[in-house]
């Protein structure tokens, strides 16, 4: 059977004719199934017949259920042409979803080969290698440019620079805050004021005993 739906595509337009075969079987496929509704009106109508004449007639009765025998027996005929005609319309679909399949299949293949041309694996990685070699020169360049011959000594210099005045302003910050430390004072014992200060009070005094003496 798979020898003969082969020649059958073999042929110059097979698409086109699978398609014809299809309509073909789908149109004998419709004339069953007329008959098939014909017959079994004919099949409801006998059964009628003899059940109206089962106790008046026999006779009658059972010449209608001979004849209901006798389409029932086309009417199961019919249904086994139907399937037969069902399953070679699966058949042709599926071959032709097939064929079709392979044909774009083929031509995607067609179109891959025309792309690669005469790209290989080795060319691929010689040419990535390259890319990747004139990437590391290009970087260098851009190294170079961004960063002229001692800059790196400018950049060295600057820091030290900084640090250092980094260091003095913390120097500076230590002194002033010695300046500020508290004196301690045993415990029962009352500070005294600086040097100045005392100086300054005693000379406020003698001034004030000067006035005192002068009135």
């Amino acid at each position: 059977m798979m020898a003969g739906i082969m020649s059958y595509f073999g042929r110059k337009d097979t698409k086109q004719s699978a398609r014809d075969a299809i309509v073909g079987l789908r149109q004998q496929l419709q004339l069953i199934e007329k008959k098939e509704e014909h017959l079994q009106k004919k099949i409801d109508q006998e059964l009628k017949i003899a059940k109206a004449n089962a106790v008046s007639n026999k006779p009658l009765a059972t010449a209608a259920l001979k004849r209901k025998r006798q389409n029932e027996t086309q009417l199961e005929q019919l249904r086994g042409q139907q399937m037969q005609l069902e399953l070679q319309v699966g058949t042709l679909e599926s071959a032709n979803l097939n064929a079709e399949t392979m044909a774009a299949m083929k031509k995607a293949s067609e179109v891959l080969q025309q792309i690669h041309g005469n790209m290989t694996v080795a060319k691929v990685d010689e040419t990535m290698a390259q890319i990747n070699e004139q990437r590391e020169v290009a970087n260098e360049i851009t190294d170079l440019i961004s960063n002229p011959p001692g800059a790196d000594s400018l950049v060295d210099d600057d820091l030290a620079r900084e640090l250092a005045e980094l260091e003095d302003e913390a120097l500076t910050d230590r002194l002033m805050g010695a300046d500020h430390v508290p004196v301690h004072v045993p415990p029962g014992a009352t500070r005294q004021p600086p040097a100045a200060v005392v100086e300054d009070d005693e000379e406020a005094m003698l001034r004030q005993l000067q006035a005192e003496m002068a009135m």
